[in-house]
């Protein structure tokens, strides 16, 4: 990993840092595995995206940042306190935005499983409710209506499009396809706005979308805006907001190729420019940008092991604790917390979880590693704590966060 472009860690006399504090010096009493967050590199992340949409004459935007990727409490109220709202998907998750003091009018619903429960919820958290209900299905539309009906409340709601486009990123995680199960289809929604029946109870305020995560092309992304556009013209009514979703894909390994943030502002810009006289306000769910480089997950070697001419470097972290590498196949740095100069040699990092899937990296070049050394598995901080288990009765992984003051809290 070149580290010296990333904006958090660097290794200084063969110790690795982030933001400038010695990772084995302020951890060595923590027990591992572990994940480690830096608050400077959340803070640097929110305040780029929510600039470079500002630079791009999108006024007023709001940040909703999705939970799902992170939902850490310490860095919501530091995400709060920057102006962020919140993109949840469950009844838990709105709970863990009310906690961080997050207005319920930053706070978007989306999901394709939202429950009476969740909806009443959202409804009763505020005088108005949520910002908005993204909704996936006119069954939906009329389960939201009659639990408004019977809160003698109006539910604020945007629908949500699926725009049938194919997006370049790994097949579990797209979401715009005809055959996926979000969004509702163009013909659909016509057909909605026309049952008044449907509305009595409920207020549309907006249109959404989101495609997919990881996303390193904007060619779905324009063709979906552009979808998005059309359609919001051709209902004829006024909305207070676009939800363009988020997933814009980040720097795993060097030899990725990614759209840049400017790229994707700039893409949103265009579109938006093209169809409306007067842009509506943008509503953005990112997460895995805000959250993805501020995370380390901090694993000791257990032991190594030689069997042919295959070396495993086995770690007391498991798949259980980060599962990305497992599920996905994603690639994702392995760094020694104390480097030692010499030769490298082709490993297998691997965990103790009785599945062969369990590894971090295979056939990764490392320096010598042996019992005790600690390592950490770079750039967790999207979808690494919050996709965790308990799997072969083991303890929930800890999360520690390093302040900007350089203290560790957890």
């Amino acid at each position: 990993m070149n580290i010296t472009n990333h904006q958090s860690l660097s290794y200084k006399r063969n110790k690795l840092f982030l933001d400038n504090h010695c990772i084995n010096s302020i951890t060595k009493h923590i027990k591992t595995p572990f994940y480690l967050y830096s608050v400077k590199a959340l803070e640097s992340n929110y305040l780029n995206f929510y600039n470079e949409a500002l630079e791009n004459q999108i006024k007023d935007p709001l940040i909703c940042y999705a939970l799902k990727a992170n939902s850490n409490i310490h860095l919501l109220r530091r995400l709060k306190r920057m102006g962020a709202g919140a993109d949840i998907v469950s009844g838990g998750e709105l709970k863990q935005a009310l906690k961080a003091k997050i207005s319920p009018q930053k706070i978007v619903f989306s999901g394709v499983g939202k429950s009476e429960e969740e909806i009443k919820l959202a409804l009763n958290c505020h005088k108005n409710g949520i910002y908005s209900f993204n909704v996936e299905s006119i069954e939906e539309l009329e389960m939201i209506g009659d639990v408004a009906k019977t809160l003698k409340k109006k539910a604020r709601v945007a629908l949500r499009l699926n725009p049938q486009v194919n997006v370049k990123t790994h097949k579990h995680i797209s979401t715009g396809g005809r055959s996926h199960k979000f969004g509702i289809l163009k013909d659909d929604i016509e057909k909605a706005l026309r049952r008044k029946k449907l509305w009595t109870h409920i207020d549309l305020v907006g249109m959404s979308m989101h495609i997919g995560s990881q996303l390193t092309c904007l060619k779905a992304t324009e063709k979906a805006l552009n979808e998005l556009s059309k359609i919001c013209l051709n209902i004829n009514h006024d909305l207070e907001f676009l939800d363009v979703g988020g997933g814009l894909g980040v720097p795993y390994s060097e030899d990725q190729t990614l759209c840049s943030l400017q790229e994707y502002m700039s893409l949103i810009k265009k579109v938006l420019n093209k169809h409306f006289i007067e842009i509506p306000r943008v509503v953005f769910e990112p997460g895995r940008y805000i959250v993805a480089n501020c995370g380390l997950l901090v694993t000791e070697v257990i032991r190594t092991k030689q069997s042919a001419h295959n070396k495993f470097i086995i770690v007391d972290g498991g798949m259980n604790d980060f599962v990305r590498s497992s599920l996905y196949g994603a690639y994702h740095h392995v760094l020694p917390i104390s480097k030692r100069n010499g030769k490298l040699s082709s490993c297998h990092v691997v965990g103790p979880i009785c599945e062969t899937a369990d590894s971090f990296a295979s056939d990764r070049e490392l320096p010598l590693l042996k019992s005790k050394d600690r390592i950490c598995i770079g750039d967790v901080g999207a979808y690494g704590h919050t996709m965790s288990s308990t799997y072969n009765m083991r303890e929930k992984v800890k999360e520690y966060i390093i302040g900007l003051d350089g203290k560790l809290v957890k």
